[in-house]
């Protein structure tokens, strides 16, 4: 049975006092929501903070509510609340959607949403127990000097592999960090970094406390995933997809990768060859081409690497296949 290291747990009443404690506590100290990717990274060693701070009774953070400008969810909305508000599932199904191929419903029943967003970088070589890492000799993510993926690499390779973070980057969600120096608000997709260490944009002493939800305006979305299994699995190759049609024609379209990079990848020039065009075969499968090029999966997943770049191909076209089906309904 792997335990958990001993540590000290705080237990703030506000954001204030949560910021504080950690700017107290700096490096040895780490934010807890739901505790369901933090818990077993400290069983296996990954991560070892000595101070730990319990979000569960901070005010306003587990909040979801509409105002003019969208929707508004705290960090700390249990992924359960988030996918059945009956207002995410008929504004950004997508969404919803993509929410619900998280895990099991024990699991989305204590993790959050901005847990999710903060989600810890991925790979076989990296989540094992600590003496299995010990006795290949650690790797680059944690006690070592060499990424075991490629050898060569100045960088570690581990992957992100949140399933919400494709369709809210899709969508044009923002998030908002709090710290003592105040409050500051982000695209969602300028919090990540394409590196499996340093992941994250974010600076040590900030606390994400809400996502920030456009309205529509027209846009519908999509998420695909490709897992071993048919539920638990963490995606190694998804696709967050969104359009917004304008005379029957794409005006904007955004896609994004996940599972394949340390960060979600743009499509970028998938997107380009879709604006102006109907959202037809021809257009689908052309983006879809395109979409192989930028992914570059590496062998630290389930799956061959070269299997799941031909699958990039199959699971855009997918996500947009989707669009395409219900590009009249009122969605995200």
């Amino acid at each position: 049975m792997l335990r958990l290291p001993k540590f000290r747990y705080w237990m703030p009443t506000t954001v204030a006092e949560a910021i504080r404690m950690k700017n107290d506590c700096g490096a040895e100290g780490a934010f807890v929501a739901g505790g369901t990717d933090l818990y077993p990274n400290m069983k296996r060693r990954q991560q070892t903070p000595r101070h730990v701070i319990g979000l569960s009774r901070v005010a306003g953070l587990g909040e979801l509510r509409a105002d003019a400008t969208g929707v508004v969810i705290g960090a700390g909305a249990l992924l359960a609340k988030v996918e059945n508000d009956p207002r995410i599932r008929s504004t950004y199904p997508g969404l919803a959607y993509a929410i619900s191929e998280i895990s099991t419903p024990p699991l989305r029943n204590m993790g959050t949403l901005g847990g999710n967003l903060l989600l810890d970088t991925r790979c076989n070589y990296y989540d094992q127990s600590l003496e299995w890492r010990q006795a290949i000799d650690f790797c680059m993510k944690k006690d070592g000097n060499i990424c075991w993926v490629a050898p060569a690499s100045p960088r570690c390779l581990a992957v992100q592999s949140a399933d919400s973070v494709p369709v809210l980057i899709a969508i044009g969600a923002r998030a908002v960090l709090a710290s003592v120096s105040g409050e500051r608000e982000i695209a969602v997709e300028d919090l990540y970094r394409n590196d499996g260490i340093h992941y994250l944009s974010t600076r040590p002493d900030e606390l994400l406390i809400r996502i920030l939800l456009p309205r529509p305006d027209g846009w519908i979305s999509s998420y695909s995933k490709l897992r071993r299994r048919g539920s638990f699995d963490f995606p190694v190759l998804s696709v967050g997809a969104a359009v917004r049609s304008a005379g029957g024609r794409v005006a904007q379209a955004r896609l994004v990768l996940g599972g394949v990079a340390s960060a979600p990848i743009r499509l970028t020039r998938s997107e380009e060859t879709l604006r102006g065009r109907r959202l037809d075969d021809d257009a689908i499968a052309e983006a879809a081409d395109l979409a192989a090029g930028p992914s570059r999966p590496m062998d630290n997943t389930d799956f061959s690497f070269l299997w799941r770049k031909e699958m990039t191909r199959r699971f855009v076209a997918s996500a947009l296949r989707r669009l395409k089906a219900n590009k009249e309904a009122p969605a995200a």
